[in-house]
């Protein structure tokens, strides 16, 4: 056989081994994708769903959808979200309909969370280092307008700033919601406050009052609360009411005003908790073990909060966005070394 016959022969067979070669990388790769799937998938535990309740407020529901999609990307968990009262989802979760709520409000539903735990069937899943707060607030620049702000005195004496046409020349404290109306009522009234309660009834409409007072640099109080968008974006600080106590529900001897109760101010603060199903450590034990690390801080909640009720961002995507710009954090709760 001559040379360039053997030479022929050889480059075919090299050919035929470089197809063989690049196939057999293809296959490799490909099962390598499929375990990591695979193995993605079983760091959950179970394929069922973790249900994730949404309510009606917007940094809870920006806080599920980050946990929902860690749980997804970190874990390869299946997730649904569904829509619950913010009181009745301790009992859904205490009875398996929920799995997790990652924004338990000592102030806003400590009670219904309390009664679930005495119950039996939900596990208390740590605390975030965020607290929550709920008061009469006011923005910065309307601090520098009456000296003494936040005292709750002077705000009385200043009262006509916070006036508006059709208020008679009393103080409005802009609210949102049904149930701090009887509340601030009676405080208004124990502590003989010039001001009266204006329900704008839903909260994107008490963001544009506010809006369009710091355009008009017009004095404005409301009903606020931490955290919030507003702890990033304005400052501010909570009225100082005489401090609050479970005495002066029941006690008129113990506030200012002898005749009366509820003439202090709110809770100076609550936790903020996760809590989840009983059944969660067994069925997703690496979701509960991350759970009870994921921990958001005032400033964390501030900015998802921003970026839905400033920015316009659906939920999902404001999430996203998060999610990206806080890796290290996302990295670290869902360390395997820890």
């Amino acid at each position: 056989m001559s040379n360039i016959s053997n030479y022929l022969i050889d480059k075919y067979y090299m050919e035929k081994i470089k197809i063989i070669k690049k196939y057999i990388l293809i296959i490799v790769f490909a099962l390598t994708i499929t375990y990591s799937n695979l193995a993605s998938a079983s760091n959950c535990g179970s394929d069922d769903p973790i249900i994730i309740p949404l309510h009606n407020l917007s940094s809870q529901i920006t806080m599920s959808h980050v946990v929902g999609q860690m749980f997804e990307k970190e874990l390869g968990c299946n997730v649904k979200y569904i829509t619950t009262d913010s009181q009745a989802v301790y009992e859904a979760i205490r009875v398996g309909k929920s799995t997790i709520e990652i924004q338990v409000s000592e102030l806003v539903s400590g009670n219904s969370f309390n009664a679930a735990l005495d119950k039996g069937g939900i596990i208390d899943a740590g605390n975030h280092t965020a607290i929550s707060r709920q008061e009469w607030w006011l923005p910065n620049f309307v601090i520098e307008m009456c000296p003494g702000l936040p005292n709750w005195e002077v705000l009385n004496a200043c009262s006509e700033m916070f006036a508006r046409k059709d208020s008679n020349g009393k103080g409005v404290l802009f609210i949102s919601e049904p149930l701090d109306e009887s509340i601030n009522s009676e405080r208004i009234k124990n502590l003989n406050m010039n001001f009266e309660i204006r329900n704008v009834n839903e909260v994107e409409v008490l963001w544009k009052e506010l809006e369009l007072a710091v355009k008009n640099k017009n004095a404005i109080v409301l009903i606020n609360w931490s955290p919030n968008f507003t702890d990033a974006m304005y400052g501010g600080k909570f009225v100082k009411f005489p401090p609050w106590s479970e005495e002066c529900l029941v006690n008129p001897s113990w506030g200012p005003n002898p005749d009366a109760t509820g003439d202090c101010g709110s809770p100076p603060s609550g936790y903020i908790k996760k809590a989840a199903w009983h059944g969660m450590p067994i069925k997703w034990p690496s979701a509960y073990k991350a759970l009870t690390r994921i921990n958001f801080t005032t400033n964390m909640i501030a900015k998802l909060s921003i970026y839905v009720d400033i920015d316009k961002m659906n939920y999902s995507d404001a999430a996203k966005k998060w999610i990206e710009e806080n890796q290290k954090s996302v990295d670290l709760w869902f360390s395997k070394n820890l």
